[in-house]
């Protein structure tokens, strides 16, 4: 296929960027700022989408299903306007993630993500330091006003001021789990691209170091675990790599046991493991949370409460989730938050979602050539590449809902798209 044009790559590199640090642009600009630059971007990718001629209905079905069911639960949602507003930030998302997968090769989507994560995480180094050394104080977000506050949260902080305090650092994305994903999700691409010989070495080191400290100084258990899981699965995939028939299928069917022991050995430890992490034995309150949300999904097991984000006027539940007078903003679940909003329908069609573009990207990065996807000759490491960031963000869906919305969702649909395309015949002419 053609290579992306200079305007697409430009329009990529900005939309990997709203999508990954949403707060920064909403701490910076207030959340009109973030709403006029998100129109944007969305509408810039609709016409690349028009333009290219992509027609909906080749995408992979159960991304389509899904999105469906969510815009339909408007209808049984008991707030119609709110959860209209959450479908339209879906559709939003979905589009600029298909644009994304469209445009870009395989080659190109990782070295414009590899760019969009270089900045955020060197921004959020350079943000913490200039906080540290020049504000010398806890930094709010701009255009907020919380005067009416007698006591403000921590949580409210854009910076905490922590960089030579010992704490945890929440870069310009204004949250430590946030930050630490984002350079989990780095360090993979990075990794990759470095082993693939894609771009100048010594800058691919440069940045692995950047990713690693951004990584060491936000902490997040979660990400931990999280890159634990990814460095067995390259692993598992290095093994499958080299042998083939049975052989490869005694590789998947152990790795698999070996998972299945390690994940309940873990929960049997959870509470000496957790606190190695520096963790409560509750997950941070998500226990309770996890049952408040699974009692009122099950008032609508099937159907749920409809799509929307998390707000006192949307469900019957105020204050749920509610800690030191803090509301949270999701179940800390992905699974559990689309059983609360889609029910069981919408599990199952999320679920079917989430499998199909892994056991794809499995196929992907297992095969030695992948002319089928139109990727030949790109090298394993750069196939591997999509498993690998899925599993992240895998394991981070069990303990946040990041998988449901900007950069999570994003790539969901990216990896389920690049993967499911349903006409072969023109999976190289859109993108490879």
């Amino acid at each position: 296929m053609r290579a992306a044009t200079q305007y697409q790559r430009t329009l990529a590199v900005l939309a990997f960027t709203v999508l990954a640090a949403g707060e920064f642009w909403r701490h910076l600009m207030g959340w009109w700022g973030w709403g006029a630059l998100a129109v944007l971007v969305t509408v810039a990718a609709f016409v690349e989408l028009v333009r290219m001629r992509v027609n909906p209905r080749r995408l992979p079905i159960w991304l389509l299903v899904f999105v469906v069911v969510a815009g339909l639960s408007i209808i049984w949602s008991p707030s119609p306007g709110s959860a209209a507003l959450s479908v339209v930030a879906l559709l939003a998302t979905s589009n600029v993630a298909v644009m994304l997968a469209v445009c870009l090769t395989w080659t190109e989507l990782l070295e414009i993500l590899s760019t969009a994560l270089r900045w955020i995480l060197g921004a959020s180094l350079a943000f913490e330091l200039f906080v540290s050394v020049v504000i010398r104080d806890r930094l709010l977000p701009l255009w907020t006003d919380y005067s009416h506050l007698d006591t403000i949260p921590s949580t409210f902080y854009w910076s905490r001021n922590l960089l030579f305090e010992g704490g945890r650092i929440q870069g310009v994305v204004g949250n430590a789990n946030v930050l630490s994903m984002l350079a989990l999700l780095a360090l993979v691409v990075f990794v990759c691209r470095l082993l693939a010989r894609q771009g100048s070495p010594l800058w691919a080191w440069f940045w692995i170091a950047v990713a690693v400290l951004d990584f060491a100084l936000s902490r997040s258990a979660t990400v931990i675990v999280a890159t634990v899981a990814v460095a067995g699965v390259a692993v598992v995939l290095v093994l499958a790599r080299r042998t083939t028939g049975r052989t490869r299928q005694g590789v998947l069917v152990g790795s698999i046991l070996a998972a299945v022991v390690l994940v309940v050995a873990a929960v049997l430890a959870r509470g000496p493991l957790l606190g190695l992490l520096g963790r409560s034995p509750d997950l941070t309150h998500r226990l309770d949370i996890w049952q408040t949300v699974g009692e009122i999904a099950l008032e609508r097991p099937v159907l749920g409460w409809g799509w929307g984000f998390w707000a006192p006027w949307h469900w019957p539940i105020e204050g749920l989730g509610e800690l030191n007078e803090i509301g949270y903003l999701s179940a800390h679940n992905s699974w559990l938050d689309v059983f609360l909003q889609l029910g069981a329908i919408g599990l199952v069609l999320f679920a079917m979602l989430v499998i199909g573009a892994l056991v794809r990207s499995w196929g992907m990065a297992t095969e030695r050539t992948s002319r089928s996807l139109g990727i030949a000759g790109m090298g394993w490491p750069l196939n591997a590449a999509p498993l690998l960031l899925l599993v992240a963000l895998l394991v981070q869906s069990l303990t946040e809902s990041q998988l449901l919305w900007e950069l999570g969702f994003a790539l969901l649909v990216v990896m389920a798209v690049k993967t499911g395309w349903r006409d072969p015949e023109r999976v190289e002419a859109i993108g490879g």
